[in-house]
């Protein structure tokens, strides 16, 4: 299998606290109560039929609710929140997995324009050297309404190759690479468009981005990295994650080729010679095992560094735009993509990332980040408030940086420091949580 390499990260958020300022609360939810047993339950909603649901179904003390049913706690998609949300009065136990507008940093134009503007406000108020370290994502441009900043920056580098990607669309859908002003025109004619970007079209923008020309590559294959961050400001980065790769080996000669360009699964499982078996993703442990044992130590922690600079400052970027709400928190999927200078390039955040598994170790590792991520919300009320880590996650920021316990603060300022996060490590999360954790109700301690 050829390999080039973006990577997966998952990252728990919620702008209040995500651990729901559990000592305020513990004990005290009004869940409905099990005649039989005596016991709080949380009443659950769940839109989505894929793992997230069976994580539910199998929580102690936890009863699904159907249709229009009394619900404690709701994982919703996007859809439901958009029709409901405004309209629906939630008492102050309650939670709900998404913010009302998550957009602002999940839509690929929005995205781009609110990290343009923080990047803006760094340089202004602290120096173009703080500024720097926002340089992480590539050069963007929202169509139609940037048009002509396109076309200027286009002629500065003639022969360079741009990707054309619909702004709230995921799954590799409605995109494709380009190197000529031509073929942009083209693509707004009805005749040369495939049906599905005609309807993208129709119906909302698309964003021109630089495209990565020297990915890093693993056997000769393009690699994209998936983590998860668990957001609200307190935020949460979870340990697993994985890599994923194209089934094509890289080449610049065709930028046809969706399989060697884009490494989402939902494209790569449609190739001809897709293993189901194998399938198209590495663990982040091992991707990160492969990448010491090439790069060395050192450099591998420089680059997962980048990787925290990435996370704190995306966040960042919306802190002041997102509408706080002490009922949501959020599950955010980030998509890396590393070049061979091994630089991490943020391509795109994800607010519903793929639950799906596309083999049993994936089923395994979501059912665990699902699994934590319930422990962070904690609607039990068994966690203090002061934790630094539960399960997988790691505390990486609380309404400032999270140093690890063997660092010295003093010397390290909030732009260059040691996070309290271990991406790519020993994911010994049971363990941490038969300690961490009183029992659910019920149940005797572990």
């Amino acid at each position: 299998m050829c390999i080039v390499c973006s990577c997966k990260v998952y990252i728990n958020i919620d702008l209040i606290s995500s651990t729901l300022q559990t000592s305020g609360y513990k004990g005290s939810y009004d869940y409905s109560k099990s005649e039989e047993e005596g016991r709080s339950l949380v009443r659950f909603k769940c839109g989505l039929l894929n793992t997230i649901q069976d994580v539910l179904r199998q929580r102690p003390g936890w009863v699904e609710v159907k249709d229009e049913g009394e619900w404690d706690f709701n994982w919703c998609d996007v859809g439901w929140l958009r029709e409901n949300f405004d309209h629906s009065y939630m008492e102050e136990h309650v939670r709900i997995n998404h913010f009302r507008n998550h957009y602002e940093l999940t839509r690929k134009n929005l995205m781009v324009k609110n990290l343009k503007r923080y990047r803006k406000n760094q340089e202004r108020d602290v120096g173009r050297l703080e500024a720097s370290k926002c340089d992480f994502f590539p050069c963007t441009f929202a169509l139609p309404s940037e048009y002509h900043l396109f076309v200027e920056e286009f002629k500065r580098s003639p022969g360079s190759t741009w990707i054309m990607k619909p702004v709230a669309k995921s799954q590799g859908k409605g995109i494709f690479l380009f190197r000529k002003l031509k073929d942009i025109m083209d693509w707004k004619k009805d005749g040369t468009r495939s049906e599905e970007q005609k309807d993208a079209a129709q119906v909302e923008s698309y964003v021109a981005q630089r495209y990565i020309e020297n990915p890093y590559l693993i056997n000769g294959n393009k690699l994209n990295e998936n983590t998860f961050t668990y957001v609200p400001l307190k935020a949460w980065l979870y340990r697993d994650g994985f890599g994923r790769f194209s089934s094509t080996r890289f080449s610049l000669s065709s930028i046809d080729d969706k399989y060697m360009h884009l490494t989402n699964v939902a494209v790569q499982k449609t190739a001809p010679d897709y293993d189901p078996e194998k399938g198209c993703k590495w663990q982040m442990q091992q991707l990160r095992r492969y990448l010491t044992a090439k790069h060395g130590r050192e450099t591998v922690e420089t680059l997962f560094t980048e990787m925290d600079n990435i996370f704190v400052r995306s966040l960042q970027s919306v802190q002041k735009v997102i509408i706080n709400d002490k009922h949501c928190f959020e599950l955010y999927g980030y998509d890396i993509l590393l070049d061979q200078n091994l630089k991490p390039w943020l391509i795109e955040v994800n607010a519903s990332p793929s639950y799906t598994p596309s083999s049993q170790e994936d089923y395994e590792m979501k059912c665990r980040l699902l699994e934590d991520t319930l422990n962070v919300v904690d609607m039990e009320g068994r966690l203090t408030g002061k934790e630094k880590r539960v399960g997988g996650y790691d505390l990486m920021w609380n309404d400032g940086p999270i140093y690890r316990e063997d660092v010295n603060v003093e010397t390290f300022g909030s732009s260059c420091f040691t996070a309290n996060t271990h991406l790519g490590c020993v994911n010994d999360r049971e363990k941490q949580l038969r300690w961490l954790l009183k029992p659910f109700p019920g149940q005797k301690r572990m």
